[in-house]
Order: structure tokens, then C-alpha cells, then sequence
């Protein structure tokens, strides 16, 4: 039986991967696109092929923070009631997790290049892929068939993952990431416990 061989890469993703490690290393600010060539064993005009800036390289990585969400919002909108969202919920969020920790060094790219990131603020696609990725966790949030009670807590539930997982590790002062997450999985899993199957006010 013959085995699949692996798919590489692109080039361009080689760029972004390389470009995340240089970015999380030494900063946005200090890393040029020399250096990104320089590591990926290309030069620069060649960098100028995929990107024309170290703005759009930013942005691009910035795109994958966003994908992190994604597969939780496509399952939102395959569910057809209000009940099946609250019953669902609690494995996406463990998912949201999962791929939060699965990507340490694309969250801490943000956490440590505020500055930086303010810079692509204004990319209209930036702008409308954040609002499409916020309208469609408001459209749950808001939906009247989900009781107010368990809308409350999957509002404070995804807060926080993120608010515990940004920069896990660092916040919390000198411990593991990994045990932070598995008490950011915990704290969640408590704060919705209560919510499949319990009716609560609207």
C-alpha cells in the first residue's frame, strides 16, 4: 500500500511561519523583511513576490488568529434551535481551547506587538472579517430562543478563554502555560455546567 507522502508547505506559508518565529523573537519592529529572507534561505526580492509589505505579512497573521474562532462560528451556524447551541457549546468552547493552546506563539505575537498591530487597524479587510467574526458570536449571544441565563454564561465563558489564555503563562506570573490552560478548561467547563438542559430566564 503506498503511503501518502506529507504536503509542504507554500512558500507563502513558510514566509508567515518564518515571519511569526522572527516577530515572537525579537519583535515586529526589529524584524525586517532581510531577516525573514535571510531565515526562509531566499532573498528579499523574492519576499516581494507574496508580499509587498511587512504590514501585509502582519495581516496575514493576524487573519490566523481569526481562523482560531472559525470552525467554532461554521458549527454555530449548522445548528437549527436554541437548545442544540446550549447543548453544543461547551465542546466548542473546549475546542476554542484546544486550538488557542495549539497556536501559543500566534497569540503571543499579539500580546507582545500591540503596538505594531494597531498599524493594520484600519485594512478594510481587517475591519470586516473582525465585525463578520463579532456579529456572528452576537447573533448567539442575542438569540431570544436561548434562555438569558444560559446566553450570559457562553458570553462570560468565551471572555474567558480568552482573557485567560492571551497570555497564559505570563499574567498568571512564573508558571506553566499548560497549567493555566488546563485551569482556563476547568473554570469553564464549571461556569457552564449548569447550562445544557437547565431552563433559565429569558
Amino acid at each position: 500500500m503506498l503511503q501518502r507522502v506529507p504536503e509542504q508547505p507554500s512558500t507563502r506559508d513558510r514566509i508567515l511561519d518564518i515571519a511569526l518565529e522572527l516577530f515572537s523573537e525579537q519583535g515586529y519592529d526589529q524584524t525586517s523583511l532581510r531577516d525573514i529572507a535571510e531565515r526562509l534561505g531566499t532573498t528579499k526580492a523574492a519576499l516581494y513576490y507574496h508580499f509587498a509589505r511587512k504590514e501585509d505579512i502582519l495581516l496575514e497573521l493576524h487573519m490566523r488568529l481569526h481562523e482560531l474562532g472559525h470552525d467554532a462560528l461554521v458549527q454555530l451556524d449548522e445548528l437549527d434551535s436554541g437548545q442544540a447551541i446550549v447543548e453544543a457549546w461547551p465542546a466548542l468552547m473546549d475546542g476554542f481551547i484546544d486550538r488557542m493552546a495549539q497556536n501559543r506563539d500566534l497569540v503571543l505575537l499579539h500580546l507582545r506587538n500591540v503596538r505594531a498591530l494597531e498599524q493594520i487597524g484600519a485594512d478594510e479587510r481587517h475591519q470586516a472579517e473582525n465585525e463578520d467574526l463579532m456579529d456572528r458570536f452576537a447573533r448567539a449571544f442575542a438569540n431570544p430562543d436561548i434562555p438569558l441565563a444560559d446566553r450570559v454564561r457562553m458570553a462570560c465563558s468565551l471572555g474567558a478563554v480568552i482573557a485567560g489564555l492571551i497570555d497564559a503563562g505570563e499574567r498568571f506570573g512564573d508558571v506553566e502555560s499548560a497549567d493555566v490552560i488546563e485551569l482556563v478548561r476547568a473554570t469553564v467547563a464549571d461556569m457552564l455546567a449548569s447550562s445544557a438542559g437547565t431552563p433559565g430566564a429569558r
